[in-house]
């Protein structure tokens, strides 16, 4: 796929690096020259100088014959008069922006077809945000992720010591837990990949990442050791888009304290959220956490623009007594470096943002796509389409469906049917299935799968 990407931010970078390795034709537009030479010479790709919106640049950049244009530059206006000027000109068949500003992404009426054509929007600041409150939801969870429209969710918990599953094979779940329609996808034990069967057996510090519906989702945690109580006292470092959306989330139900080192922004801060304790100052303050009395937080949000503060206060809030903490990290190198540390939960901007755009790239009707382990892995849910004469999945149980090395199925969605118990049952036209990939190498085997037509045979 031809795929044009304005802006070489830290989004575009990072989503230009991702799309590469995957063997997509990237082009990459921005007006930072020293940025593009570096994406340049470390991804071997084609880059052009100039301002994204203007027709001339696009041109050069292969607007003409682009199958997909995403625009993450850091300026909401130009990202959609870049999707103006493709669509009118150049005809570009699908265009993802960027907004940001709550004033444009609550006018609906703002994009479509005849207004500003952009297909697809993406509001990064929102994605984490949502991200995170998800994680309120379930204590204890690394990672909580929506499919079949919220019906079900893949979870990723630490299994820890005390857990009744630990140390028993999986088969065991269904014994245990009769009335509980549940499926563990992988297992990650030393960040070695692990395709589950019933006999595995589930040791302590695995990372497993288990499908089940909502209403059974803290069952099955409580197999793992990691059902915790509800956190009810947060504090949230840094009052920047991401920190303000989440305290709005919360302060109606927790107790909501926020520290931002902007004076003026703390006034902003104070004036918009009715519930929340604004503080000024710096959280890298070993003082100003004491004095807030960190040592009875349930759980500490290190929401900087800045890895360093993030990862510094996270570590000092800890120390200090904080029951739980979690820090954006945008670079991976210091994800890597944290990982299982005392940093519970490590989140990356990027790759929320990566594996909001992904469904729209893959090969095959994909509804879902979300990028896991850093981009190592995915999960996504596609649906099948042809009939037993034109599909490899159309007719077939998924047990005799021959899956690419590293591919697990964790359920089929039929209408508003969850089946988790697949050993009987028989893939449909039409069907939504649910795909655990470990090996991103695979890719392209799996997108075959759902693809339609005679030549399979």
């Amino acid at each position: 796929m031809k795929i044009l990407i304005l802006g070489a931010g830290q989004i575009g970078g990072n989503l230009a690096e991702h799309l590469v390795h995957e063997g997509h034709d990237i082009t990459v537009v921005d007006t930072a020259s020293e940025q593009l030479d570096e994406l340049s010479v470390s991804l071997d790709i084609r880059t052009v100088v100039g301002k994204a919106s203007h027709p001339s640049i696009l041109r050069d950049a292969g607007c003409e014959d682009a199958d997909l244009l995403i625009a993450v530059t850091n300026s909401d206006e130009i990202n959609m008069l870049a999707c103006e000027v493709a669509n009118a000109i150049f005809h570009t068949p699908t265009k993802i922006a960027r907004i940001r500003d709550k004033e444009y992404l609550c006018q609906e009426a703002l994009f479509s077809s005849k207004a500003v054509p952009v297909d697809v929007i993406i509001s990064p600041e929102q994605l984490v945000t949502d991200n995170i409150y998800h994680l309120f939801e379930y204590p204890g969870a690394l990672q909580v992720l929506d499919f079949a429209d919220g019906r079900v969710q893949l979870v990723a918990v630490k299994a820890v010591e005390g857990g009744p599953l630990i140390g028993k094979e999986l088969a065991t779940i269904a014994r245990h837990l009769p009335q509980v329609s549940t499926r563990v996808a992988a297992i990650y034990r030393q960040d070695r990949a692990i395709i589950p069967h019933g006999s595995t057996v589930v040791e302590k510090d695995d990372e497993v990442f288990f499908l089940a519906s909502r209403r059974d989702i803290r069952i099955v945690m409580h197999e793992l050791g990691k059902s915790e109580q509800g956190y009810r006292r947060v504090m949230i470092a840094g009052g920047g888009n991401v920190g303000e959306r989440l305290a709005e989330k919360l302060e109606s139900t927790h107790q909501v304290k926020i520290i931002e080192a902007n004076e003026e922004r703390c006034r902003y801060l104070a004036e918009r959220l009715k519930h929340t304790v604004v503080l000024h100052g710096r959280a890298t303050r070993k003082r100003l956490l004491v004095e807030e009395n960190i040592e009875d937080c349930d759980i500490y949000c290190a929401l900087t623009n800045s890895d360093e503060d993030n990862i510094m206060s996270s570590l000092l809030a800890k120390r200090l007594g904080a029951h739980k903490v979690l820090s954006l990290i945008t670079d991976p190198a210091y994800v890597d470096l944290i990982q299982g540390g005392d940093i519970d939960v490590a989140l990356s901007p990027q790759q929320i943002t990566i594996g909001s755009i992904l469904a729209y790239i893959r090969r095959g009707d994909m509804t879902r796509a979300y990028s896991l382990r850093r981009g190592a892995a995915e999960a996504f849910e596609a649906i099948a389409h042809g009939d037993a004469k034109s599909s490899r999945l159309v007719g077939c149980r998924p047990g005799d469906i021959k899956l690419p090395d590293g591919v697990t199925i964790g359920a089929i969605i039929r209408n508003d049917e969850v089946i988790m118990e697949l050993n009987d049952a028989t893939v449909e036209t039409d069907d939504h299935l649910i795909l655990f990939l470990t090996d991103k190498r695979r890719l392209h085997d799996v997108e075959r799968l759902f693809q339609v037509g005679l030549s399979y045979f």
